[in-house]
C-alpha cells in the first residue's frame, strides 16, 4: 500500500494494485474565495499549488468523494475527471449531484462495496461538535469516512471531515485499522469548535488506536486551517508520539 499527500484531504492510494485518488481539490492556488464566517476568509482557497502534474494525479482507477464540499469537489475537479470516470460517494444524494454534473460511473459506497478484490467500507463522521453540526446543519451536511480491506494489504481507514467522538472510536474498535489517516487541519467556524480533528483529538486517536500508524492530512491548504504542521509536530514530540504519527508534507509519499 502506498500514500501519498497532494494537498488538503487530496491523496492518492495505491492499494492492492488499483490506484485511488481522494477527495480531488484540483484548482490552482487561489482559485475560489475563503469561506465565508470562518478564520482568515479574505484569504482566497486553496492557499498553496498541487505538488505534482495534473496528468499524474489523474492517472487512477477511481475516484473516492466523501462529501462534496468545495474543498474536496471542487470545479477544477469537475472540469478535469473524465466523465467516464469511476467515482464512489457517500450517498444517493451525492451521486446525484455528481451525476448531474456529467459523470457517468458512479457508485454509492456501502457496508461492504467490493471493487475487484478490494472491499471498501464507508464509515460515518460528524463535522464538528455537537453545537456546530446542530447550528450549521445544512452548511456542514453529511461526510463520510473509507476503510479500504483487502487480504494481502493493511486495513486503511481514511475517517475523512470528522472530529473525534464515539463514531470514529466505534470505527476504530470494529476495523481495527493498521494505517489511520486523519483530517487534523483544525479548520474552523468562527465562534465554534474545530469542524475537522485538532491536535488533542490526534491524541485520542492515537490512544484508541494503539498499533495503528496515523498520518495527519489535510493541513496548510485552505483558509480556515488553523493548525500547522510545526505545531503538530511540536505537539507528537513533546507527546512521545512521533514514532506512530506521521506529518507528510505536500507530495510526500509513505509505503507500508
Amino acid at each position: 500500500m502506498k500514500f501519498q499527500q497532494l494537498r488538503n484531504a487530496t491523496l492518492i492510494i495505491e492499494y492492492a494494485g488499483k490506484k485511488f485518488l481522494i477527495d480531488p481539490m484540483l484548482g490552482e492556488k487561489g482559485a475560489f474565495p475563503g469561506f465565508e464566517g470562518t478564520p482568515n476568509s479574505h484569504i482566497a482557497n486553496p492557499v498553496v499549488d498541487l505538488p505534482i502534474p495534473m496528468n499524474e494525479i489523474l492517472d487512477v482507477d477511481a475516484v473516492i468523494v466523501t462529501h462534496v464540499h468545495m474543498d474536496h469537489w471542487d470545479d477544477a475537479a469537475i472540469n478535469l475527471v473524465p466523465k467516464d470516470m469511476l467515482i464512489f460517494t457517500q450517498d444517493e444524494n451525492d451521486a446525484a449531484v455528481i451525476q448531474g454534473q456529467g459523470f457517468k460511473n458512479i457508485r454509492v459506497m456501502g457496508e461492504k462495496t467490493v471493487f475487484e478484490d478490494i472491499t471498501l467500507i464507508k464509515t460515518p463522521g460528524r463535522h464538528g461538535g455537537e453545537k456546530t453540526v446542530e447550528k450549521y446543519a445544512d452548511l456542514l451536511g453529511l461526510v463520510s469516512g473509507v476503510v479500504f480491506k483487502h487480504p494481502n494489504e493493511k486495513t486503511v481507514y481514511i475517517a475523512g471531515d470528522t472530529v473525534w467522538y464515539e463514531g470514529v472510536e466505534e470505527n476504530l474498535k470494529k476495523y481495527e485499522p493498521d494505517v489511520v489517516i486523519l483530517n487534523s487541519g483544525d479548520a474552523q467556524v468562527l465562534g465554534y469548535e474545530p469542524i475537522i480533528m485538532d491536535k488533542k483529538d490526534v491524541y485520542e486517536v492515537y490512544k484508541a488506536a494503539p498499533k495503528a500508524t496515523i498520518i495527519a492530512s489535510h493541513m496548510e491548504s485552505v483558509n480556515h486551517a488553523m493548525l500547522s504542521r510545526k505545531e503538530l509536530r511540536d505537539f507528537l514530540n513533546e507527546k512521545g508520539m512521533t514514532p506512530r504519527v506521521l506529518v507528510p508534507e505536500d507530495g510526500e509519499t509513505c509505503v507500508f
